[in-house]
């Protein structure tokens, strides 16, 4: 037996087009993210463009109306490149062909002024994964310099996040906000810059156990697990950049010592590219090696000890004074002798001009 499945022949006309007239508009689009405007379309005035030539060279430039730009292979205006989209090829009066691309995140931090050294890509893309930087996370950085780290963080908590960024020197601070809201296109509204010791500021700007992520890029951070201890909510990471190995040591064992905190995890990365020519497959000569150090660790709950380590230091590891207690030598965490060095005040205001062009006709 079968059962014809066919539809019945309509008697009456379509109600389809007077549904399809009373459902209403459709949805409204999303807003657009801060910053992604900057990123698409054809190149704007005061956009910033990357420039490849045949060789491989980079050059950055800022299109301006009545701009050209002038090597020693030519000259071109910027107008050739208003307008056009991205992947254009510009040609010099010389006849020199370059390659006009928006600079990526990567290269924008290597090329932005700075007043302090920059976070690296490769330690920046670490800090976000390994951190576990989230969309509407709630983040706390010390020591922003220039900026670099910011632009990564504020990428990741998205719009709906919430990023502090604390930074104890004016100028840096004043750099790193001519180049974020450069980057951005303006103010970042999950952004919060302060000038200030963290230690002054976390506790006035967190209420405790209400932050959920905090990054610390300083010379000394072990000086700030107390009040990060603090402001960091239970199951929180602390996460941290430093330069040298008596930084990492003394950073480790407060950790363990403060008791509040995780087994800290510590690890470096490096980057080689390759060479790619045909079967001439190599890895290149220069790398990106050390730049820094990253240790994490996670916030205990209140009141939790942290498990016993059941790995025995070797005899010799912790130098002892008579009464067997570490012998903390403090000229080993000088300034100078974990390798800060001091940023010329001319090229701070170098910085600071290039991070804000705005202010050259104020």
């Amino acid at each position: 037996m079968t059962t014809d499945r066919s539809p019945e022949p309509s008697t009456g006309p379509s109600t389809a087009p007077a549904a399809a007239a009373t459902a209403g508009p459709g949805p409204e689009p999303a807003p657009s993210a801060t910053g992604a405007a900057q990123r698409r379309g054809a190149f704007r005035v005061g956009d910033r463009v990357q420039l490849t030539d045949p060789r491989g060279r980079l050059h950055t430039i800022t299109l301006t109306p009545d701009g050209t730009f002038h090597t020693h292979r030519g000259y071109f205006r910027h107008d050739e490149l208003i307008g056009a989209p991205e992947g254009t090829v510009v040609v010099t009066n010389a006849g020199t062909e370059y390659l006009a691309l928006r600079p990526l995140l990567a290269d924008h931090v290597l090329s932005m002024p700075r007043g302090a050294a920059v976070v690296y890509p490769k330690d920046a893309g670490q800090i976000v994964t390994m951190a576990d930087i989230y969309p509407g996370a709630v983040v706390v950085e010390a020591g922003v310099g220039s900026g670099a780290l910011t632009m990564s963080l504020l990428r990741a908590v998205g719009d709906a996040g919430s990023l502090h960024s604390i930074e104890r020197r004016a100028d840096f601070a004043d750099i790193a906000r001519g180049n974020v809201e450069g980057f951005f296109g303006g103010p970042h509204p999950a952004w919060q810059l302060s000038v200030g010791d963290l230690a002054d500021v976390l506790p006035t700007a967190a209420a405790p156990g209400t932050v959920d992520r905090v990054v610390l890029d300083m010379l000394a951070p072990w000086e700030n697990l107390a009040v990060v201890a603090d402001a960091l909510a239970p199951g929180g990471v602390l996460i941290c950049y430093v330069a040298t190995t008596t930084q990492l040591s003394r950073l480790a064992e407060d950790v363990r010592t403060d008791g509040r905190y995780t087994e800290p995890q510590a690890w470096e990365s490096m980057v080689r590219g390759w060479h790619l020519e045909g079967l001439a497959v190599r890895p290149q000569h220069r790398m990106i090696g050390h730049t820094g150090f990253l240790l994490t660790t996670r916030r205990l709950a209140d009141g939790v000890e942290a498990p016993l380590r059941r790995r025995r230091p070797a005899k010799g590891s912790y130098p002892v004074v008579e009464d067997g207690t570490p012998a903390p030598d403090p000229e080993l965490w000088s300034s100078e002798s974990l390798g800060e060095r001091e940023t010329s005040a001319k090229k701070i205001r170098r910085a600071q001009r290039d991070a804000h062009p705005e202010r050259d006709g104020a």
